[in-house]
């Protein structure tokens, strides 16, 4: 039974069948999970037993519902209900209530929906959907915000689909650690070694998306190529799909230098956090200078992450945020110092 106006519904309901197993599992300890559900969408949740009560604002009321019926469910499965799998869900959910509000017409567009041999990639939030939307749309794109939010994994699947119907011919991994200069030199084994730790987010994500065995078959045939960007001056990359990640630590020149290698057929994403830069100091990121230098040229998208759009555990997000309003409060009193110093010296 659901009663609703213009603003607030009622949801009543049973689970069924009635098992006090699952049902544990659903609530959590504590009634942990069930909280975590009524705080994400400002509702209320009510139950004894296996009967509900859902109360709120009426979209939310509904996404709600929709989720404890299919946590429910689950459980029948045997899965165990986590913190984390409530988190993800929910940032689904997310998705919906966002395009319903939305008026204009990217709001209307359906869902994208990445499909892989081994998964069904369901971009979460709608920023993971502009992003997806974007890099099919555009050549060059660039994802840009903090760590958790699905930048490297959306790119790998992107590549990954593009692979599998044939619009390109293969796959470049690049990164730009810090140490894969010429340093690499000294280091034990082949180039894939050696740059292997800096490409191992890259690597997993394939993994999951194509099996071991898959991926390690196109590496052999060179469809799957790794490099770190030190090895990229001099080529053009034609016909394929290249990730650039961890692009905060490029200077400006190796971002000129791997944006210049583009050529026909060829697509390219870039991602990166600015808030982590490792190059040395005094030494500008070229994701933060391409960011200023390119925001108006054609064919090129842009989509930048927030703390918001973190998909990893609930906490990322909230250590994200926290890490951010220590940083303004250090500005801020930084700002404070030089204007006291100024005002002190104009004095004397």
């Amino acid at each position: 039974m659901t009663t609703a106006n213009t603003r607030t519904a009622q949801s009543e309901f049973y689970l069924e069948p009635e098992d006090a197993r699952r049902l544990s599992n659903l609530s959590g300890h504590l009634d942990s999970h069930i909280k975590q559900i009524s705080k994400h969408f400002q509702i209320r949740v009510f139950n004894r037993g296996n009967h509900f009560k859902v109360a709120g604002e009426a979209r939310s009321v509904d996404h709600a519902t929709q989720i404890i019926q299919r946590l429910y469910r689950e459980t029948h499965n045997g899965t165990d209900i986590t913190s984390e799998l409530i988190h993800l869900l929910l940032q689904e959910a997310d998705i919906d209530i966002a395009y319903n509000k939305q008026h204009s017409d990217e709001g209307h567009h359906k869902p994208v929906v990445l499909r892989t041999p081994k998964l069904i990639i369901k971009p979460r939030g709608p920023n993971q959907q502009n992003y997806v939307r974007s890099i099919i749309k555009n050549d060059i794109n660039f994802g840009i915000g903090p760590a958790g939010t699905g930048k490297t994994y959306l790119a790998v699947a992107c590549a990954v689909e593009a692979l599998l119907r044939d619009d390109v011919q293969k796959v470049i991994l690049v990164r730009p650690a810090v140490e894969a200069g010429e340093k690499l030199g000294f280091l034990p084994g082949d180039l894939a070694q050696k740059i292997d730790p800096y490409l191992r987010p890259l690597y997993d994500a394939l993994h999951e998306m194509l099996g071991y065995d898959k991926v390690t078959k196109l590496q052999e045939q060179n469809i799957i190529e790794i490099a770190p960007l030190a090895y990229m001056r001099g080529r053009t990359l034609s016909n394929a799909f290249v990730i650039l990640d961890e692009s905060q630590n490029t200077t400006k020149e190796q971002m000129k230098m791997f944006l210049t290698r583009i050529g026909f057929g060829t697509k390219a994403v870039v991602t990166g956090d600015i808030t982590q830069v490792d190059l040395p100091r005094g030494t500008r990121s070229g994701l933060a200078h391409i960011m200023h230098v390119l925001k108006d040229v054609d064919g090129i998208g842009f989509t930048q992450f927030a703390n918001k759009d973190v998909v990893r555990h609930p906490l990322v997000q909230r250590i994200v945020d926290a890490y951010d309003v220590h940083e303004a409060q250090v500005a801020a009193q930084n700002l404070k110092k030089e204007m006291e110093q100024k005002s002190g010296g104009s004095q004397s």
